[in-house]
C-alpha cells in the first residue's frame, strides 16, 4: 500500500495542475470556444438525433454525463471544502470553465478518428492515438491499460460507494448490496450498447433533476445565508476573507485536484461517448462535451458545496498548525456525511437517505458507462474481428469486480486504479496537445461555415486532415446528407 500510495502521489501531485494549464491553453487556442459557442451547445441538444448506428448529442451527453457525475461531485467537494475551505469552490468553478476546452478538443478528435465496427459508431484515445498521431503501438497500450481498468477495477470502488452508503442509511449489509448491485448490472450490460443507452439516457436526467431540487429547497430554506456564503467563497478563493485567508494555497490546490477528478477533465473518459453521436461536424459534439463539464462542475458540484457552506456543516483542518481552523461538526468524517448534515438541518432525517440513494445512482450510471468504455477499447483492440469469448470474459469480469468491491476494502483498489487512470491521463493529454493542428482546424473550419449562416459540414480532406476513414465514407455514401437532414 504505501508503495501503491507513493508511486499514486507522484502522478497526481502535478496531475491536476497540468489539466488545468492544458484548459487554459485550449481556451487560448480555440478563442474561447466554451463562452462563443454556448448557444450552439443548446441548439445542437434540441436538433440532434440518433440513426445508422450512431447516438444523438442527448443521448452522448447522458452517456457521458453518466460518469462525470460521479461520488466526485459529492465525496469531492466535501473534501475540497475541509481541506482548502470555502475558497476551494471558486477555484472548481475557474477550472471548470477553462478545463471545459479540453473536453471540447479531445471530443472533436474523437469523431474526426472514429471508426464504424459492429454496426456501431466507435472512437475515443486509442483511436486518435493510432490514426491521428500514427502510433499503433501506444494506442494497443491505451486500449489494454483502459479496458483492464474500466471492466476489472474502476467499477469495484463504485459498488464499495453504493454498499457503504447503503449500509449505514439503511442498515444493508455490503454482500447483500453487492448482490443487487451486481444483477441490476447485468441486467444493463447483458443488454448491449442500446439498453446502457437507454438506462442513461433515462436514468441520468432524473437523477441530476432530483439532487438540484433537493439542493434547491435547502437553499430556499437558508435564502438569507446565500449572499454571506458567496462573499466567503469569492474572498477565501482570491485570500482576502479574515478566516480562511491564509489557506488560499490549499484553495487553490483542493478545488482544482477535486474538479479535475469530479470532471475528468481532460482524462479521455468522455471521448468514447463522444465519438458514437452522429454529427454533421465534429466542432458540434466538441460543444456538448464542453457542455457536459457545465453541467458537473457548475450545477451539481456548486450545489454541493453551496449546501454544504451555507448551512455551515463541514470543518476545515489546518494542515500548518494542526487541529482545525473551524470545527462547525465535531467527530464528522469529512465526505458525504458533510452532505448528509447540510440536508438534515432543512429536512430533518432525510439526508443520509437521501445521500445514500445519490450515491447508488451516481456510482451506478458511473458502472454502467465504465463497461461502455471497456467493450470500446476491446473492440479497437480485435478490429473487425469479434471474439465471444473475450468479450464474455469482459462481461463476467465487470460483474465480478461489482460484488468483489462491494465488500472488501477499497483502499488498494483505489491506489491501484489511480495509477492506471493517471497514466492514462497523462498520455491523453499530451496526445491531445500534440494535435492541436486538428483541434485549430477544425475550429477554424466550423467558425467559417457558422459565419457563412450553413449547417457546417465536415470534410477532412478539404482541410488536410489525413486518417479521418468514417467520413470520407460518409461523404461518398451520402450518409452525411441524410445526417444533416435528420
Amino acid at each position: 500500500m504505501e508503495a501503491l500510495t507513493t508511486i499514486s502521489g507522484w502522478i497526481w501531485d502535478p496531475l491536476a495542475y497540468f489539466a488545468l494549464a492544458v484548459g487554459a491553453f485550449f481556451t487560448f487556442v480555440t478563442k474561447g470556444v466554451q463562452f462563443r459557442r454556448l448557444p450552439d451547445m443548446i441548439s445542437q441538444l434540441r436538433h440532434s438525433k440518433s440513426g445508422e448506428g450512431g447516438l444523438s448529442s442527448f443521448q452522448t451527453l447522458a452517456l457521458t454525463m453518466s460518469s462525470r457525475v460521479g461520488v466526485g461531485s459529492i465525496a469531492g467537494v466535501a473534501t475540497a471544502i475541509a481541506m482548502g475551505g470555502p475558497g476551494s469552490l471558486l477555484w472548481m468553478v475557474i477550472t471548470g470553465l477553462l478545463g471545459s476546452t479540453c473536453a471540447y478538443a479531445e471530443a472533436v478528435l474523437a469523431q474526426v478518428y472514429k471508426r464504424h465496427l459492429h454496426d456501431e459508431d466507435r472512437g475515443g484515445m486509442p483511436y486518435y492515438i493510432r490514426f491521428g498521431l500514427k502510433l499503433p503501438w501506444l494506442a494497443m497500450i491505451v486500449a489494454l491499460t483502459a479496458m483492464l481498468g474500466y471492466g476489472f477495477v474502476f467499477p469495484g470502488i463504485q459498488a464499495n460507494n453504493i454498499a457503504s452508503s447503503a449500509e449505514l442509511a439503511f442498515g444493508l449489509p455490503t454482500w447483500g448490496t453487492g448482490l443487487i448491485v451486481t444483477g441490476l448490472l447485468a441486467l444493463v450490460i447483458i443488454g448491449g450498447t442500446k439498453r446502457i443507452v437507454h438506462v442513461a439516457q433515462a436514468v441520468v436526467p432524473f437523477m441530476a433533476i432530483g439532487y438540484l431540487l433537493t439542493a434547491l429547497v435547502v437553499i430556499c430554506f437558508n435564502l438569507e445565508r446565500v449572499p454571506e456564503a458567496l462573499s466567503v467563497i469569492v474572498l477565501s478563493g482570491l485570500g482576502i476573507d479574515q478566516v480562511f485567508g491564509g489557506i488560499v494555497g490549499y484553495a487553490v490546490a483542493w478545488g482544482v485536484r477535486r474538479a479535475v477528478f469530479a470532471s475528468a477533465t481532460g482524462f479521455g473518459e468522455g471521448t468514447f461517448s463522444a465519438a458514437a453521436a452522429r454529427a454533421s461536424h465534429p466542432g458540434k459534439q466538441g460543444v456538448i462535451q464542453a457542455f457536459s463539464i457545465y453541467i458537473d462542475l457548475l450545477l451539481i458540484c456548486m450545489a454541493t458545496g453551496l449546501m454544504i457552506v451555507i448551512t455551515g456543516r463541514y470543518h476545515v483542518v489546518d494542515s500548518v498548525g494542526g487541529g482545525f481552523i473551524v470545527d462547525n461538526v465535531p467527530g464528522v468524517v469529512a465526505g458525504p456525511n458533510f452532505v448528509q448534515e447540510a440536508i438534515d438541518t432543512s429536512l430533518t432525517g432525510w439526508g443520509s437517505v437521501f445521500v445514500a440513494v445519490a450515491v447508488l445512482l451516481f456510482a451506478f450510471t458511473s458502472q454502467v458507462f465504465f463497461y461502455y468504455v471497456a467493450t470500446t477499447n476491446l473492440v479497437f483492440i480485435l478490429g473487425e474481428r469479434r471474439n465471444r469469448l473475450l468479450e464474455n470474459i469482459l462481461k463476467a469480469g465487470a460483474l465480478a469486480i461489482s460484488f468483489f468491491g462491494a465488500v472488501v476494502s477499497a483502499d488498494a483498489m483505489w491506489a491501484a486504479g489511480d495509477i492506471g487512470y493517471g497514466l492514462l491521463a497523462w498520455l491523453n493529454m499530451i496526445s491531445v496537445l500534440l494535435l492541436t493542428p486538428v483541434v485549430w482546424k477544425v475550429v477554424k473550419d466550423y467558425d467559417r461555415q457558422r459565419r457563412a449562416g450553413v449547417d457546417p459540414t465536415f470534410d477532412p480532406e478539404a482541410l488536410g486532415i489525413q486518417g479521418a476513414e468514417w467520413w470520407k465514407t460518409a461523404i461518398e455514401t451520402g450518409a452525411l446528407d441524410r445526417i444533416k437532414q435528420g
